[in-house]
């Protein structure tokens, strides 16, 4: 994972999110604001991830939501939006995105779904970030019992996943 990425994130976001659309405004504030925190989490913990890998990872962690069905957030694609991981997922590499791009994309949902939680510190520290940013609302970070409690509503596990990226990263 070594190396900063040699593809161009901006250019995949800009075929799918074109200017001028109230969903690209939407997926590049929550992106950007995923992205500052995870960098900032990085830095303050001595992380030793590459910069330029968490930004890209952080701006195309939710590159499959246009597939999706969610009018509340101008997505309206005919899939479930719990999907929008793995679509992503499918969607980076055959963009010939890097697979840890695509794999930060498809383990990010939740803190996993089934057998795809999050394994790499980049996987793990993007999924982690996300949680404190929705792309709905006021779209302002939350606070750690606000995203305790959205993460309890998937259930124990869930929850004590978060609390484990928690310990991690906080």
């Amino acid at each position: 994972m070594a190396g900063t990425p040699s593809f161009d994130p901006q250019q995949i976001i800009d075929k799918y999110y074109p200017e001028g659309s109230p969903l690209r405004d939407i997926y590049m504030r929550h992106a950007r604001s995923v992205a500052d925190l995870a960098l900032e989490i990085a830095a303050r913990n001595g992380l030793s991830l590459d910069p330029a890998q968490i930004e890209a990872a952080a701006m195309l962690h939710d590159i499959g939501i246009f597939l999706c069905d969610a009018p509340a957030i101008h997505c309206h694609g005919s899939q479930p939006y719990i999907s929008h991981g793995p679509l992503g997922a499918a969607l980076l590499r055959r963009e010939g995105a890097p697979e840890w791009a695509a794999r930060v994309a498809e383990r990010h949902t939740g803190t996993g779904l089934g057998e795809m939680v999050p394994e790499t510190e980049l996987e793990r520290l993007i999924c982690y970030a996300d949680k404190f940013y929705s792309k709905s609302g006021s779209m302002q970070r939350k606070t750690l019992a606000s995203v305790e409690a959205s993460m309890a509503r998937f259930g124990p596990e869930n929850l004590a996943r978060f609390h484990s990226l928690h310990q991690e990263f906080s």
